[in-house]
């Protein structure tokens, strides 16, 4: 069993500035009001206000009869010199093209696009980055056609301090792409042909960033009073509680016809139910009653709560049914693992599955267990897994958890972002299935893995409580994204 984090690790604390009680803005991310039951005097602070990411995008190009004319400013004028791309490429054509697919990706994604032309002379270029930091997006995308600009693509990261991408087609550089823009802070460059699954990436984790700057996450733990901090590479919003809240409003929840209908359908769903009395399913609806309280008192995201002695009170059911519902839920207070999900909700619009990590190292394969699996792994709306219903595998009384069967052979990657590290992790593989609990111990739901390009299987730990999503790799690419736009380490298979 994991030990309870139950310290701000890896934050600006702000001197753990004491909250008065007082507004933030208006705006909510996720629809919890329809699961509160309001008692009096429910809102404490309203959730942050949340606005659109504004995505600057620029072109970069010279027009064919200023490089025939001589005058295009760089070494080849003189020569009247197409550099790569060369005469044949028709930027003009391309640029219709890519314009039309980064604002089909902006509907997508409810982004807001402002296009900024073209740029081809130092003047332009000077003026471009003067009007960007005079009034700042929150992002610049910046798509080059031509060689000889790459430096004045870089020049506009490092003089426009935003979260940057940079598309630069193969077949516009020459030899090795420069080394200055991949390796560019809080930049994410793409030098691939033709490749609108990378620019939708790039601009999911861009736009990803930014809401996390907008939202809050709720630690239910053993403070006195509210406390507030600020993850530091995140930017999210830190606000921890005292759990006393959370069991007075728990204590507080009556089992009413609704509670115990809503109960005993969730349990008719169930493939089996294992030693588990109806009272703690009954228990577990409470509890979910009780989490979506607290989140709507105090304008949350996403929660995490200190939650292994609470008993019956333990909101086991309660996350398993939020996160399939994609309001991330993390077990035992561990924030950097709420602060993933978070941002997993975004990237990937699934449930992440927190866990602990063990490891087979005779088949080299690894091995996760915990008690707040969503069934929704593929998304709202989606196919659910089947489950059944057992006890929490740690303490009395025999509380309820949900044993969900993971599907062999689906695509699958684990994650999870370490802010005391200023890292995120992320390891592509396939998923095995999930062994039978008298073969294989650990907590409600087990999963095992096999993991891509792992000689030791054991190499691949980085920590407590990693998060399990379903995708592919070219999916779990947007993690390492938002590493590079949030200046982290990466560290993985991808």
């Amino acid at each position: 069993m994991c030990e309870t984090c139950n310290h701000f690790n890896g934050i600006d604390r702000r001197d753990f500035l004491k909250i008065s009680g007082s507004a933030v803005a208006l705006g909510s991310l996720m629809g919890i009001d329809a699961l509160a039951q309001n008692p009096n005097n429910s809102v404490k602070f309203r959730p942050l206000a949340k606005k659109k990411t504004k995505v600057a995008v620029v072109f970069m190009y010279p027009p064919a009869d200023v490089v025939n004319a001589g005058k295009l400013e760089d070494a080849w004028a003189v020569d009247k010199w197409f550099t790569y791309p060369g005469n044949q490429y028709d930027p003009e054509m391309n640029h219709k093209k890519f314009q039309k697919k980064i604002e089909e990706i902006g509907v997508t994604c409810s982004l807001d696009l402002d296009f900024k032309g073209v740029i081809y002379t130092k003047a332009q270029l000077a003026t471009f980055i003067e009007k960007m930091n005079a009034a700042l997006p929150d992002a610049l995308l910046i798509v080059n056609f031509w060689n000889t600009f790459s430096p004045w693509s870089l020049e506009m990261t490092q003089k426009i301090k935003i979260p940057a991408i940079i598309y630069h087609p193969v077949g516009s550089s020459h030899q090795h792409p420069p080394k200055a823009l991949i390796n560019a802070p809080g930049v994410v460059y793409i030098h691939s042909l033709e490749n609108w699954e990378a620019l939708e990436n790039a601009l999911i984790a861009v736009n990803t960033k930014i809401i996390l700057k907008q939202s809050r996450v709720l630690r239910v733990t053993g403070v006195n009073e509210p406390t507030s901090a600020t993850d530091k590479n995140l930017g999210v919003d830190i606000l921890a509680v005292p759990a006393e809240e959370y069991n007075a409003i728990f204590d507080s929840i009556a089992t009413d016809n609704a509670l115990r209908n809503e109960a005993m359908a969730f349990k008719a769903k169930a493939k089996a139910v294992i030693d588990v009395e109806d009272r703690y399913i009954i228990d577990g609806f409470r509890s979910r009653r009780a989490v979506s309280e607290i989140m709507k008192r105090y304008g949350a995201d996403a929660i995490t709560i200190t939650c292994l002695m609470l008993k019956e009170r333990k909101p086991c059911i309660a996350f398993s049914l939020n996160n399939s519902a994609l309001i991330p839920s993390a077990c035992e207070n561990w924030l950097d693992s709420a602060l993933t999900m978070m941002a997993g909700v975004h990237l990937f619009r699934r449930a992440g599955f927190l866990h602990n990590p063990e490891f087979d190292i005779d088949r080299n394969q690894y091995y996760g267990a915990h008690c707040t699996c969503a069934t929704s792994m593929y998304g709202p709306g989606k196919e659910e897994l089947p489950f059944r219903i057992r006890p929490f595998t740690h303490q009395l009384p025999k509380t309820a958890a949900i044993d969900v069967e993971m599907k062999p052979g689906e695509k699958v990657f684990l994650t999870k972002y370490t802010a005391a590290e200023n890292k995120i992790f992320v390891y592509t593989g396939t998923m095995v299935g999930s062994p039978e609990m008298n073969v294989a111990g650990g907590c409600a739901t087990r999963f095992v893995m096999d993991i891509d390009k792992a000689d030791d299987i054991c190499s691949t730990y980085q920590g407590p409580h990693p998060i399990l999503y379903f995708g592919n790799a070219n999916e779990a690419k947007r993690m390492k994204m938002l590493a590079k736009l949030s200046r982290l380490e990466f560290v993985g298979n991808i």
